[in-house]
């Protein structure tokens, strides 16, 4: 589902990614991990298709994110560490997801509300004024809702609370089959039950990649 192929990312002089080789298959859930600096975002940026690779090749289901972007954007859902500045309400933002991405609505505040977030209450208010764990946690309820068959979150428990926690993993062991589940993360004992591969990257290469 996922290819990366002998992928170099240069920012000037510095080399964030030197030559990584790695394929992501359906089925997997993958913790991938690493010192900061290692490379791990600009995998995760490449794969977008946010960032034009210096020499190799991604390939999502076999095409290229960067040159058919928008069709390999429909089966990717991607939840970032920080919350995007979102200005518009929550009522705004799920009725623009629902047309853009084809999104149920109401798939949205199904899992909206598994995971403990009154939508009804805030529908009027700002994303951007939400507290983080409100944010990550629609943020969480619109990648499930959107079905997407390669799910990327990075650091998604860092705004959730122990609860909040419980009801994300619970909710991933709900839907994680026929997917490739790519946990970017600092904590492999928060996502452990949920991995079954785990690689390790530094200073932009891949140094370990096992099964568990």
């Amino acid at each position: 589902m996922i290819k990366v192929s002998n992928l170099t990312k240069k920012f000037g002089s510095h080399i964030s990614l030197d030559n990584v080789s790695c394929e992501f298959n359906k089925n997997e859930s993958i913790a991938l991990m690493g010192a900061n600096g290692a490379g791990k975002t600009t995998l995760i940026r490449s794969i977008l298709g946010y960032y034009h690779p210096n020499d190799g090749q991604v390939l999502i289901n076999g095409l290229d994110p960067i040159k058919e972007r928008l069709k390999v954007l429909e089966n990717i859902s991607f939840v970032p560490q920080l919350p995007p500045p979102i200005k518009l309400s929550l009522d705004e933002l799920m009725q623009y997801v629902s047309v853009s991405a084809n999104v149920d609505k109401e798939q949205i505040l199904h899992y909206a509300n598994e995971m403990k977030l009154d939508v009804n209450s805030n529908l009027s208010k700002s994303f951007f004024k939400l507290s983080g764990g409100m944010k990550q946690k629609m943020l969480i309820a619109i990648s499930l809702a959107k079905k997407s068959n390669i799910i990327i979150y990075d650091e998604p428990t860092a705004n959730l609370d122990p609860i909040a926690r419980d009801d994300f993993y619970r909710l991933l062991k709900q839907n994680e089959e026929e997917k490739v589940l790519l946990f970017v993360t600092h904590r492999l004992e928060e996502v452990k039950d949920l991995v079954n591969r785990q690689i390790y990257m530094d200073l932009g290469k891949v140094v370990s990649d096992e099964k568990i």
